[in-house]
């Protein structure tokens, strides 16, 4: 078999990193092999990189270890047991591996799958930041023409905010407000639009709503000028650790609060205010169930997020990205994505 090296970014320990000659992958049985082209960095991939991750404490993860779960790519190769007719195809792939003999997996919840592996994330399944990645064939999506590498590359992150905006149950005459203009917060807000609400957004500071508002989004606020309005659904996808409080306590009774982003440290709800205020609070983990949905809206041109894609570098520029910098010349969005070809 062939052992012919290939180059990957591997975080070797917390802030320490290297692009590393490795073997190239072979496809196992059950396995496609994937000339990967775009990856986008996450901020999942940050937490890896500054050592907060609780994965890495918890025993599920450890260094030295490959990052990269929002990708896409072209087939190359497949393993025993799988249809040749999967060779040439443009695909994206699910993040979560199950195991696929629990009851979870049984039902189609493989994304809590207690054995799960997370590509890039958890378990010893390598991720996409290098040449080429193998995976299970089963976690591969089709890209259609219309959904190019860029795109391919935002359906993982674009799979979370369908689900969370669904979540929400509005349409047409409700309103939404958005916790967090990031990534996650901009792509909610955009399948939100998609669906016919009227969306606001809240950020941290005046900086982050600017962008928000270069993408249509006219009501955007910091903490201290949310408008006081009956919000039928809020949202909130960011890391903040007071902001699932508000979000109860802005909602307007019968509502629905979704939860989408992770703080650092627990966050306190009280379950009174839930309770007296007949809310329903949804939780939502992984893309998985929302991945062909969301290829469909980005086929047909429902929801557009190649703004939010700010810069696309090479393998080199991994780990100051992670770092925090800013690479040369970026635009204004949340997104930068790695061409693993380039450099």
């Amino acid at each position: 078999m062939s052992t012919r090296p290939m180059r990957a970014f591997v975080l070797t320990a917390p802030g320490k990193y290297a692009v590393q000659e490795v073997p190239a992958p072979v496809a196992a049985p059950g396995e496609a092999v994937v000339d990967v082209e775009r990856v986008g960095v996450c901020g999942t991939d940050v937490e890896f990189y500054t050592g907060a991750m609780a994965y890495l404490h918890q025993g599920h993860s450890s260094y030295p270890m490959r990052l990269g779960h929002e990708w896409s790519g072209r087939v190359v190769s497949v393993g025993e047991g799988v249809d040749p007719v999967w060779v040439g195809r443009r695909v994206m792939g699910d993040t979560m591996l199950g195991c696929g003999a629990c009851r979870r997996c049984r039902r189609g919840h493989q994304h809590v799958c207690e054995k799960r592996q997370e590509l890039g994330i958890r378990g010893e399944r390598a991720g996409a930041l290098a040449e080429q990645l193998a995976v299970p064939v089963s976690s591969l999506h089709v890209l259609p023409d219309s959904v190019d590498a860029v795109l391919g590359a935002l359906v993982e992150p674009g799979g979370n905010a369908l689900r969370a905006a669904r979540a929400t149950a509005l349409g047409p005459g409700d309103r939404a407000l958005v916790l967090g203009p990031g990534t996650i917060g901009l792509l909610v807000a955009m399948f939100l639009r998609a669906a016919g609400a009227e969306v606001h957004l809240m950020g941290r500071s005046d900086n982050s709503p600017a962008f928000a508002r270069e993408l249509g989004f006219a009501d955007v606020w910091t903490e201290k000028t949310v408008p006081d309005l009956p919000f039928d659904a809020i949202v909130d996808a960011s890391n903040a650790v007071q902001l699932p409080g508000l979000a109860l306590e802005l909602v307007e009774p019968g509502g629905r609060v979704v939860y989408v982003g992770l703080a650092g440290a627990p966050s306190r709800i009280d379950t009174r205010t839930l309770a007296l205020k007949d809310v329903t609070a949804v939780g939502i983990l992984s893309a998985s169930p929302g991945l062909d949905d969301t290829i469909r809206a980005y086929a047909d041109g429902s929801v557009d997020p190649r703004p939010l894609v700010a810069a696309t570098v090479g393998l080199e520029a991994v780990g100051p990205v992670l770092a925090g910098e800013r690479p040369h010349g970026a635009g204004p969005g949340p997104k930068i994505h790695v061409d693993p070809r380039s450099g």
